[in-house]
């Protein structure tokens, strides 16, 4: 039986020399680089027009596992492996208040598949010692997860029920009375600091290494007050071993509506939270950096997502887009910047 004859691919063809009468060769010729040109131009375009994700996404964690910085993380790991079809997996990376981990994940591509989560010690960091990055030019901001409020506790045995006593009890006994941090140069410290400049009042500082002990010796009546986050201390409130005074945030918080603000306890304009956000590697295109925010909003826009937040003492935050997040994190950093410079606070 006669053989076929190979047939070279229509690209081939068109790629190679054509023996046709001229009127067809030159026009199989103009086909042909038109083809050529597309293969080219194909094989040449950028990996991030390609489909993101196209592997697995490191969620970078500041702090070591267990606490709210990591429980966010995870939850959100969760939610976006459904969402973008790919593993997110965390990967923590504590020590140095986070700057470990911010390090890190500035040496990285910035490809979308390293992801930063941090709390405002991104912002305080600058303030309180020099880095070797900058968290405007070497950073890209994602999303903002929500803001953490803190509050002002007591023991339940000193006579102090509103923010009023506690700065008459502190101008009574100017410089005596001490108060606890989860840490110098922590949001909890700036906070108090903030109070006391705003007051008009002097206490003294007793830095804790963590939020833990500083809670214990406060509920011993060893420190005169503490201003630790809601959620690592509403369920000893509730218990009746420390006694809630005022929330640092603008709003009051959902998971303790009965408490007033600080501001609208007579010191208008107070506000200093804490916060999750969500950063990249400077650099990440835009339209990954786009879609990571558009996927994250939806994620906490679901009830359940929420409700988890406001569990672990997150207030949820939906409207911000990147340029939005980027506007927060610089105000937060100036204010930030202003309570370290004026109260000369330093890191420990």
């Amino acid at each position: 039986m006669p053989t076929t004859p190979h047939m070279p691919s229509t690209h081939t063809l068109m790629c190679s020399t054509v023996t046709a009468p001229s009127r067809l060769r030159r026009g199989l010729a103009l086909a042909g680089l038109a083809l050529c040109a597309i293969g080219g131009a194909a094989g040449s375009a950028p990996a991030h027009a390609q489909a993101w994700p196209s592997k697995p996404i490191r969620l970078v964690v500041g702090f070591p596992p267990g606490g709210s910085s990591d429980a966010t993380a995870r939850m959100l790991a969760t939610a976006l492996s459904a969402k973008l079809g790919q593993q997110v997996f965390v990967e923590n990376k504590a020590g140095a208040n986070s700057i470990i981990a911010t390090q890190f994940v500035r040496s990285q591509p910035a490809d979308g598949y390293t992801l930063l989560s941090v709390s405002s010690s991104f912002a305080i960091n600058p303030a309180l010692q020099k880095l070797n990055y900058d968290i405007y030019k070497d950073f890209t901001p994602v999303a903002l997860l929500g803001i953490i409020p803190l509050w002002m506790v007591t023991p339940t045995d000193v006579p102090v029920k509103s923010v009023k006593d506690l700065v008459a009890l502190a101008k009574a006994q100017p410089g005596k009375l001490p108060y606890a941090s989860y840490g110098s140069g922590s949001a909890g410290h700036l906070a108090s600091e903030l109070l006391l400049s705003m007051t008009g009042t002097n206490m003294i500082h007793v830095p804790y290494k963590g939020t833990g002990p500083g809670l214990v010796d406060v509920m011993g009546g060893q420190v005169t007050m503490m201003i630790p986050t809601v959620a690592s201390s509403v369920t000893l409130v509730k218990e009746g071993k420390l006694r809630a005074i005022a929330v640092t945030s603008a709003k009051r918080v959902s998971a303790v509506p009965d408490v007033p603000t600080i501001a609208e306890s007579g010191v208008p304009g107070f506000e200093l939270v804490a916060w999750e956000t969500i950063q990249v590697a400077a650099g990440t295109p835009p339209e990954i950096v786009n879609r990571l925010n558009t996927t994250i909003r939806e994620i906490v826009a679901t009830q359940d997502f929420r409700d988890k937040l406001v569990k672990i003492g997150i207030e949820p935050e939906l409207k911000m887009a990147p340029a939005d997040v980027a506007k927060f994190v610089r105000s937060e950093a100036e204010k930030f910047d202003k309570v370290v410079r004026e109260r000369n606070i330093k890191a420990e």
